[in-house]
């Protein structure tokens, strides 16, 4: 980016401070609370899927005495939220002073278990009967080792009075002597019905313009990731003011999937030239390996047009070219190896045989 000289310095300064003064003259600057937050369940009966572990935690949350859980799953499936609706729904007005909430952010080796954590844990709070106080320990598979050894003996020592809920991607990333002092419970993906019904419930809520290819393009973009969809559908209406299936993979910036569609539709057809030449297309416009892979990973599953053979025989393709780009082999000449590939697919063999003399 150029500098900028120092008249057009002065000059964007000072527009810049005009804008604010306008502002400031026309009312208070109003700073809207990202979408995430704004709509993230209060109550365990809001939350978006899961259904069988939700009703379990409702029971909990009813009964009290709840037990140190660890709730595994993938990003963005609802995880914290539920369990920040269990710790409201059990502890009513005492959930300020009774929940400390600790995530990736903060501090959590084994310092901040012997110190904040203990301390948190020797607290006296008034609660009412078969009420504990709730340490909710998110992203836990990250904490080192050490940390989680340290808590065994916190848990066992304040179990009376304190419990320990552990969000986490993966659960055995958690070692076993937590594991086993823990009920488990894991999160599935949300099928993209469920994430459309949530969007659509926003969506009107804010009187969002859109139309079905970009909703479409939300689901498609987040795999089932509430908090991307969500943020994504935010981001298309503040950018653009209308959200279109072109204006969300805009934002999104990843491979467009018509482009990689008709990619797959050229190797499925035995079209080399044009494949690679899709492909060059999506490499010139500054996408990585990673990025093209997946989003072919993606499309393929969806193509209604292939047959479940052929399907098949492309995800294992592609699934090997995945493997090599994870390594760190992320050249063009890999991308190009695998469109090649899933063109001989469909082939005829007598293509590639010698002619004998």
């Amino acid at each position: 980016m150029p500098a900028q000289k120092p008249e057009e310095q002065g000059e964007s300064s000072g527009s810049a401070t005009k804008a604010v003064q306008s502002a400031s003259a026309n009312g208070p600057v109003t700073y809207e609370l990202p979408w995430v937050e704004k709509y993230r369940p209060v109550f365990l009966d809001d939350v978006v899927g899961n259904t069988e572990t939700i009703e379990r935690l409702k029971i909990i949350a009813k009964e009290g005495n709840m037990p140190h859980v660890i709730i595994s799953g993938m990003p963005g499936i609802g995880k914290t939220t539920s369990v920040l609706c269990l710790a409201r729904q059990l502890l009513g007005d005492s959930y300020k002073e009774a929940v400390l909430e600790l995530n990736a952010s903060d501090e959590r080796g084994i310092d901040v278990v012997r110190n904040r954590i203990k301390g948190f844990a020797q607290k006296k709070v008034t609660l009412p009967p078969g009420r504990q106080k709730l340490i909710i320990l998110d992203e836990a598979d990250s904490m080192t080792s050490g940390a989680q050894q340290a808590l065994r003996r916190t848990m066992e020592i304040y179990s009376n009075t304190t419990r320990f809920a552990f969000a986490c991607n993966q659960s055995n990333k958690i070692i076993e002597p937590l594991q086993s002092r823990c009920a488990i419970l894991r999160y599935a993906k949300l099928t993209d019905a469920q994430v459309v019904k949530r969007l659509l419930q926003i969506i009107e809520a804010e009187k969002v313009e859109y139309s079905d290819d970009g909703l479409a393009a939300l689901v498609f973009s987040a795999e089932g990731d509430m908090r991307q969809a969500i943020n994504n559908l935010q981001s298309t209406f503040a950018g653009f003011g209308f959200v279109s299936g072109d204006n969300v993979f805009k934002v999104v910036d990843s491979p467009h999937p018509i482009k990689v569609q008709a990619m797959l539709k050229a190797c499925y057809e035995g079209k080399v030239d044009a494949a690679l030449d899709t492909l060059r297309e999506l490499w010139d416009l500054g996408y990585s390996s990673h990025d093209i892979i997946s989003t072919m990973f993606k499309v393929t599953k969806t193509i209604p047009t292939l047959s479940e053979h052929s399907k098949l025989e492309f995800i294992k393709e592609i699934g090997f070219t995945h493997m090599k780009v994870l390594e760190g082999v992320q050249t063009l000449l890999q991308l190009s190896g695998c469109v090649v590939r899933l063109c001989k697919i469909n082939m005829d063999p007598k293509r590639f045989r010698v002619a004998s003399k």
